[in-house]
């Protein structure tokens, strides 16, 4: 039993503010987003066409791609939108639209791609977006060589070491500039202890809850048995009293918090309000972090990583002004979340190896 009075938790973003300055003019910042027209696409667009950062903002699609831009310039906000609805069927390297979707890019959000239906396994779903993600990769690495690649499109445990082998056989792989995005499992984990924090007061509001924002630092990977939050470090000795099955229980849904979207969409859609909200609390950072000087930033990603076994794993990192800084240690698990890591690694290795498989160009590569 976890018993607490109070709420002392690790921040998704942690800032910490400096005196280096500099009397060189920004450069422009502009964002694409390839995937725009689609149901986390749309809001993404929305939310970045808000952000007072980014000059000009790239929306990239099949279809209906210059209409979502249309909609968005009415707003008078200070990004510059432009929407280009991608060809069929044309090589990377003789897509001028692409192309211009990408270049002088300083950060790509690739979502396109189909979300994970009822009754479809993740090797269906890898075998549908892999060659969707490797072709947009492709295109990075012609047309934005220098930029974050930001890889929300699923299941992101395979994608990002897919993406990783296409840069690198294109000569332009750096690894601190590829990630997957892993902040809705952070969100869906902080969401569902709060929640839980305030059922234990006999389900009466709790002021001291209300008032914190608590957030849930997440390891890992992003599907299923590879999610793993930490909650033994979000919840001291003092904090509510939550019992270890009510641990697991929210350990259990966050890793399946997608399930629970899709079950409550009726088999009509998957999460994307809340992955939108999620890419775009990464994006926001991420871009904080690129234009250097003021701010270090502290979140989690899907990153190359020597931490574990796994080549893969997301972990609590340092963003700078050239992207994944450091990679902060682990520190100490509680035993039960250092037997779920343990449990995880064959399954995330796997995954790993099939989008480093695919990626190399051996596109008939299974489990």
């Amino acid at each position: 039993m976890i018993c607490a009075k109070r709420y002392l938790l690790l921040p998704l973003v942690f800032f910490m503010t400096s005196h280096a300055s500099s009397s060189a003019p920004p450069k422009p910042v502009k964002v694409a987003i390839l995937g725009a027209s689609g149901g986390i696409g749309q809001p993404l667009s929305l939310l970045c066409k808000l952000n007072p950062q980014i000059d000009e903002l790239s929306l990239y699609d099949l279809v209906n791609t210059p209409g979502v831009a249309a909609d968005l310039s009415h707003i008078p906000s200070h990004a510059k939108v432009f929407g280009i609805n991608a060809p069929k069927n044309t090589p990377p390297g003789e897509n001028k639209k692409l192309q211009k979707a990408l270049q002088n890019a300083t950060l790509v959000v690739i979502l396109s791609g189909v979300p994970r239906k009822p009754g479809m396994s993740r090797d269906d779903l890898f075998n549908i977006n892999a060659g969707i993600v490797s072709t947009l990769v492709e295109g990075c690495a012609m047309y934005c060589p220098h930029a974050f690649i930001a890889i929300v499109t699923n299941p992101v445990n395979s994608m990002v070491p897919l993406a990783s082998e296409v840069l690198k056989r294109h000569g332009v792989y750096d690894r601190r500039k590829v990630a997957g995005v892993t902040t809705l499992d952070v969100a869906r984990a902080s969401a569902f202890l709060r929640d839980a924090m305030v059922t234990v007061g006999d389900g009466k509001n709790n002021d001291s809850t209300e008032n914190v924002d608590l957030m849930v630092d997440v390891i890992g990977g992003h599907s299923g048995t590879t999610i793993l939050p930490l909650f033994s470090r979000a919840i001291s000795k003092e904090d509510a009293c939550l019992s270890r099955e009510v641990l697991h229980d929210l350990t259990v849904r966050t890793q399946f918090g997608g399930d629970e979207i899709v079950k409550a969409k009726e088999g009509t859609g998957s999460a994307t309000l809340s992955m939108a909200w999620a890419a775009y609390q990464f994006i926001e950072n991420t871009l904080l972090a690129l234009a250097g000087g003021d701010e270090r930033v502290i979140q989690c990603a899907y990153v190359e990583s020597n931490l574990t076994e796994q080549a893969f794993f997301s972990s609590p990192c340092r963003f700078g002004v050239n992207g994944v800084e450091e990679i902060l240690p682990l520190g100490r698990l509680s035993d039960y979340e250092a037997a779920v890591l343990e449990a995880m690694g064959p399954v995330l290795s796997a995954q790993i190896q099939k989008g480093k498989l695919f990626g190399r160009g051996n596109v008939k590569s299974r489990l």
